[in-house]
């Protein structure tokens, strides 16, 4: 499908996605162990793409699960924030992300911006085991894919014109 073909206010242009994905893995410290058996289980996917992780989860996948993963620095010394700017700069195609919904964590406004940050971007995220499972099988993890890419600044302009 192309943006072409879409509603201005749907898709203002597309960012194509290679058959090998650029995939982000994040947990919170609750969570680590749920992410690292997931990896565990999902190895012989996750090994066809290329990953990045925050600085704790990425050398626990790396050294467990035996993958390599490009590691950020720790998601709360700025690693959830250098990965919004991969995010941002089109460097990562899907975020697996296993947050932690029962405890506050100490860089929340971080996680909030990463995931406000992966929803304006029109990034695949899953952020529980579910999902992943379901993200990581789907066919299109092996295809190229075009992400539509929302404008959001012509949609302000359009709130403001509107005024």
């Amino acid at each position: 499908m192309s943006a072409k073909k879409m509603h201005p206010s749907i898709a203002d242009s597309i960012q194509p996605m290679k058959p090998k994905k650029n995939i982000a893995l994040i947990a919170h410290d609750h969570r680590k162990m749920d992410l690292l058996d997931w990896a565990e289980y999902n190895s012989e996917h996750l090994s066809s793409h290329n990953l990045f992780g925050t600085g704790t989860t990425g050398k626990l996948v790396s050294d467990k699960v035996g993958l390599p993963v490009f590691r950020f620095k720790s998601g709360p010394l700025g690693g959830d924030l250098q990965i919004g700017t991969a995010i941002v700069q089109n460097e990562i195609d899907v975020m697996i992300f296993f947050w932690d919904p029962l405890q506050a964590q100490p860089h929340d406004v971080d996680v909030k911006a990463l995931q406000r940050i992966s929803i304006v971007y029109n990034i695949p995220m899953a952020c529980n085991r579910s999902s992943a499972d379901f993200l990581i099988t789907s066919p299109l993890m092996k295809e190229k894919y075009d992400r539509f890419i929302v404008d959001y600044s012509q949609r302000f302009k359009k709130d403001f014109d509107a005024e």
